[in-house]
């Protein structure tokens, strides 16, 4: 293979940081408008213009749906100018609609790219989630644990109380009974209304005080999430969940044949990557775009699976006045 053909990740890490910026960019001047389609799509409408920018041969494996919902980043679109390497992308422009309209915390733009074939090409579907940061025992959780379980499991591989644990989970009527068992363990729940992207990476990185992940969202998101884990280090799981045959078909679509897989992080990511995330509205890993007379600033995370490295990038632009 040409060297201008192989997947030059050191590269393309601030061009991928670029993509980033311009979703975010494109999506703060709607921040607690109330429009969520509308700032989706300013920021599929940013990111995808980017990309085509890019020296990449690009195919979107984690979009905004299948080609028949999404007109732009639909799974299947391929992107770049062509002229570089055979990358998987996977993206959520927007991750955080809702917290974006209505201006609340953790809203992200987020983009992850690896060689082509590295990433598990998810349907639409839901995915049951466990994560945890780094530095623990391999299988110190599981998928099979009961959320009580697996409280006192990593509570003992902390070398701490159950009531020192804290666990992040989504907010929805079907995880009652998951809140319960972790809440009668004495543990913390720290619960989040949307972006369960942001909810996993929370586990990696200490000063969200978070040390656990779990409970079920799209599926996706559930790949983007282990992009980022791979980067940042740290243990994640995931099993497909099905409602209906329509989903199951999605998945056979997808390639998928043993339904009741449990997926690793590096099952679901199986070669380096790059990821990148920025801030639309604050939050506790980037904060979000600010906006002055003139001017607007974002921050973004680039992390390389590679090298473990991250780096952190604030961008000042001047901008027309409205």
């Amino acid at each position: 293979m040409p060297k201008s053909a192989e997947f030059q990740d050191r590269m393309l890490s601030l061009g991928l940081a670029r993509v980033s910026e311009a979703a975010a960019l494109a999506s703060a001047k709607l921040i607690g408008k109330g429009q969520e389609k509308a700032a989706d799509q300013a920021a599929v409408n940013a990111m995808r213009e980017q990309l085509n920018m890019l020296d990449i041969a690009g195919v979107v494996v984690i979009g905004e749906g299948e080609r028949d919902e999404a007109p732009m980043l639909y799974i299947g679109e391929e992107v770049g100018t062509g002229a570089g390497p055979g990358v998987d992308i996977a993206l959520d422009p927007l991750e955080g609609t809702t917290l974006t309209a209505k201006d609340m915390p953790n809203a992200l733009t987020v983009i992850a790219m690896g060689p082509r074939g590295s990433m598990l090409h998810a349907p639409d579907v839901y995915m049951d989630k466990l994560a945890i940061g780094p530095g623990y025992a391999d299988d110190i959780v599981t998928l099979d644990m009961s959320p009580d379980q697996r409280v006192g499991a990593l509570a003992k591989g902390k070398g701490c109380a159950a009531s020192d644990i804290t666990v992040c989970i989504l907010e929805r009527p079907r995880h009652e009974e998951m809140i319960a068992q972790v809440r009668e363990t004495g543990a913390a729940i720290r619960l989040i209304t949307d972006g369960d992207v942001a909810g996993v990476m929370h586990c990696a990185d200490p000063g969200t005080g978070i040390d656990m992940y779990m409970g079920s969202g799209g599926a996706p998101e559930g790949v983007l999430a282990a992009a980022a884990l791979k980067c940042m280090g740290g243990q994640m799981y995931g099993r497909l969940l099905f409602r209906n045959d329509d989903e199951r078909g999605r998945a056979k679509k997808a390639g998928i044949t043993d339904f009741n897989r449990i997926y690793t992080r590096d099952e679901m990511v199986t070669e380096d990557v790059i990821f990148a995330a920025t801030g639309v509205t604050d939050g506790n890993l980037v904060p979000g775009v600010k906006r002055e007379p003139g001017w607007m600033t974002t921050e973004t995370i680039i992390m390389r699976s590679k090298t473990g490295s991250v780096r952190r990038i604030n961008y000042r632009t001047p901008i027309d006045p409205d």
